[in-house]
């Protein structure tokens, strides 16, 4: 397949991008940075802006799947990066021909999961991480409401643990949830399956240990 990842130079973005070539895949990227994404013939690497549509437009020509892996690092604060990416992204869908799978990668506790995080989390993102999230949360309504064949995925507390391919997706939300930590390699796994075989469309996907 051919695939694009935007949001392709570390984390989850990055080890995605390993596994996809691991799977034979013809993977398009674009990042700030491109110097620790590997060479290969699988790969082609562009260094742009997700803010920027036509750098948007370039990455996605011809993709099959295209996958959202954005971060702001350490950050904990608004920096307009995701919804002002979604825009773009949107835009960019708007004239490309077809319409590919869009798979996005948010967190849990954008949007209404917010509402099933423990207290202590909830703690935690109004101390560090509100605005962050509300970035996101503002991404996943851009697209879903513009872009209707997408999906936005939402880990648990991401580590660098090992890839097991053993972790749960909950779909239903209810008092008894619990999504606790989940590893990048285990996410950017999920990611690539649904790739390959996108089965949540129009859903939100929590993934945990």
């Amino acid at each position: 397949m051919k695939l694009a990842v935007i949001g392709a130079s570390a984390g989850v973005g990055l080890e995605l991008v390993l596994q996809l070539v691991e799977r034979a895949h013809f993977v398009t990227t674009l990042s700030r940075s491109v110097e620790a994404i590997p060479n290969h013939a699988n790969i082609r690497k562009i260094r742009g802006s997700s803010l920027n549509e036509a750098d948007v437009s370039q990455a996605i020509g011809g993709a099959e799947a295209i996958l959202v892996t954005l971060g702001t690092g350490t950050s904990t604060q608004a920096t307009g990066l995701y919804p002002g990416s979604a825009n773009a992204i949107l835009r960019a869908l708007e004239k490309a021909a077809g319409k590919p799978p869009l798979i996005v990668l948010t967190g849990f506790g954008a949007g209404d999961s917010w509402n099933y995080n423990s207290l202590l989390m909830k703690a935690l993102f109004r101390l560090l991480l509100k605005d962050v999230y509300a970035e996101k949360t503002r991404m996943e309504h851009i697209l879903s409401t513009g872009y209707p064949n997408s999906m936005f995925v939402r880990p648990g507390r991401l580590t660098n643990g090992a890839l097991t391919k053993k972790y749960r997706v909950v779909t239903t939300l209810n008092e008894q949830t619990r999504v606790g930590a989940i590893s990048r390699k285990d996410v950017a796994h999920f990611l690539a399956e649904q790739a390959e075989h996108p089965s949540f469309i129009g859903q939100y996907p929590a993934l945990s240990d």
